[in-house]
């Protein structure tokens, strides 16, 4: 029924900072926005081994919710501290310390300067399908 993760939509206030502030973490502008001419309100890159989709949008467009779900999505890093350290240096705040889970599994999450939490994982499941 579920077959993976077709799109993470994080939303911001403020578009440009955004996409500038994502655009420097992953090492490319988006590949994808609308509208074509004019402010942005909506942009997407493809990153990571699987070309994953990261998508931003206005939080004009966010979905009404009575209360937060509470998910947080994982994205697989080699090294969390490393990863840890490179994004509270571009602006983003440890949501949840560096936590060595056992087995291989080490964690720790951030909330991005737009109010978004992103958790980080060293997962020797991902390593297992990915490297080798």
């Amino acid at each position: 029924m579920l077959r993976g993760l077709a799109n993470l939509n994080l939303v911001a206030d403020d578009m440009p900072a955004a996409v500038a502030w994502y655009a420097d973490v992953l090492g490319a502008e988006p590949y994808f926005v609308r509208p074509e001419d004019g402010p942005v309100e909506y942009a997407e890159w493809r990153f990571g081994d699987d070309d994953d989709e990261l998508a931003l949008m206005s939080s004009a467009y966010r979905p009404a919710l009575a209360s937060p779900g509470g998910a947080v999505v994982s994205l697989h890093v080699d090294d969390v501290e490393a990863a840890l350290a490179s994004l509270v240096e571009r602006g983003a705040a440890v949501f949840e310390p560096l936590i060595d889970r056992g087995g291989g599994f080490v964690t720790a999450s951030i909330v991005d300067p737009f109010g978004n939490v992103l958790g980080l994982m060293r997962s020797p499941h991902w390593a297992a399908q990915h490297d080798g």
